[in-house]
C-alpha cells in the first residue's frame, strides 16, 4: 500500500507546484508551421514548465478564446495579432513561428484558371484578417474587388466538404485542407509566394502575463528553437511524430513545409530580436493595407511594444 501511496502523493503535490494564473495558456489551430511546439512538448522540452497548448479547430476560435481570456498566448498570423491589438489587447510578438512562402493559397476548381475568372463566382473564405487579406491582395492583382464576386464565410474545417460537394467555386485555404483539396482536382491559382514576407506566423504572449512570468516565455521559446533543430538533425523521426498529430500523409507534411519557412534563433534575432525589427517593416505595410481596407479601425499603433527584443539580452 505505501509503494502505491507515493506515487499518487507525487502527482499531487506536483500538480499542486502551478497555479492556474501561473499557467500560459497557448492556443493554437492547426496548422504544420505551428507544430514545433507540440514536438517540444512530447520531447520533454516543457517538463515542469507551467506550459499548456490548447488546440482549436481554426484560427478564428483561437481569436474568440483569446478575446475571451481563456488563453493568454497564442499561434497567430500577423494580422491577426494586430487584430488583437485593435481590440484593445498588448499582445507581445515572441516568436516568429513561420513565413508563408506558397503554403497559403487560393483553390479553385476546374474550369478556373486563373484569380481573374473568379469574377461572379462563389469564393469560401475563412471569416478572419488573414483570410480576407489573401484574397483581397489576389484580387488586387488582378484589377477585381470583392464586389466582383459572392462571399461564402466558412471555418476551415469546412474548406474541404463545401468544395468537394461544389457549393463553392474556389476556396482561400492552407495545410492540411490544401493537399486534400489538390487530391480530388483542385488547382492552386493563388498563393502567398506571389505577395513574399506578407504572409508571417508569429507567437505572442500578453504583456500582463510575460511581465509577471518572464522566465515561463523564456523557457517557451528555449524550447521552441531546440525542437526546430531537432527537426534539422532528425527529420525523419520529428515528422513520424506530426503527420500523426495532423493527420496527413508525410508527403503532404513534406510539400507544406516546402511552401514556408521556420525561422531559426538568428533570423528570429533580425526579425524581433533587435532594437530595429525587420519585421517591423511587414507590419507597417500590414497596417496601411489594413487600414484602407477598414479591417482595422485604430489610427496609430505602437509597434515598438508589440516585439520581445529583451530575449537575447539574458542569453
Amino acid at each position: 500500500m505505501r509503494k502505491v501511496l507515493i506515487p499518487i502523493l507525487f502527482i499531487i503535490l506536483a500538480s499542486c507546484l502551478f497555479e492556474e494564473k501561473d499557467y500560459l495558456k497557448i492556443g493554437t489551430n492547426v496548422w504544420p508551421g505551428y507544430e514545433p511546439l507540440y514536438l517540444a512538448r512530447e520531447l520533454g522540452y516543457f517538463k515542469n514548465v507551467p506550459i499548456h497548448l490548447v488546440e482549436y479547430s481554426s484560427a478564428s476560435q483561437v481569436l474568440r478564446a483569446y478575446r475571451n481570456k481563456m488563453i493568454n498566448g497564442a499561434a497567430l498570423t500577423l494580422d491577426e495579432t494586430l487584430l488583437l491589438k485593435d481590440y484593445g489587447f498588448d499582445p507581445v510578438i515572441v516568436l516568429v513561428m513561420d513565413i508563408s512562402n506558397g503554403a497559403d493559397v487560393i483553390i479553385a476548381r476546374e474550369g478556373i484558371n486563373s484569380v481573374k475568372d473568379l469574377k461572379g463566382k462563389k469564393v469560401g473564405v475563412e471569416n478572419t484578417a488573414l483570410g480576407a487579406y489573401v484574397l483581397t491582395r489576389a484580387l488586387e492583382k488582378a484589377g477585381l474587388s470583392v464586389n466582383d464576386l459572392e462571399i461564402i464565410p466558412l471555418e476551415i474545417d469546412e474548406h474541404y466538404i463545401w468544395f468537394k460537394k461544389g457549393k463553392v467555386d474556389a476556396v482561400v485555404t492552407f495545410e492540411p485542407v490544401k493537399s486534400k483539396l489538390l487530391a480530388i482536382g483542385g488547382k492552386v491559382i493563388f498563393d502567398s509566394s506571389q505577395i513574399p514576407g506578407e504572409i508571417v506566423d508569429v507567437l505572442v504572449v500578453e504583456r500582463s502575463y510575460l511581465n509577471e512570468n518572464p522566465d515561463v516565455v523564456r523557457s517557451l521559446i528555449s524550447g521552441w528553437f531546440r525542437a526546430v533543430d531537432y527537426m534539422k538533425k532528425n527529420k525523419q523521426e520529428a515528422y513520424k511524430i506530426i503527420v500523426k498529430r495532423e493527420k496527413i500523409s508525410l508527403k503532404e507534411l513534406e510539400n507544406a513545409y516546402k511552401g514556408m519557412i521556420i525561422p531559426d534563433k538568428k533570423m528570429n534575432s533580425e526579425l524581433i530580436y533587435s532594437k530595429n525589427p525587420k519585421l517591423k517593416k511587414v507590419a507597417l505595410r500590414l497596417i496601411k493595407i489594413m487600414q484602407e481596407k477598414k479591417i482595422l479601425s485604430s489610427e496609430k499603433f505602437d509597434l515598438d511594444r508589440m516585439f520581445y527584443n529583451e530575449y537575447l539580452a539574458g542569453m
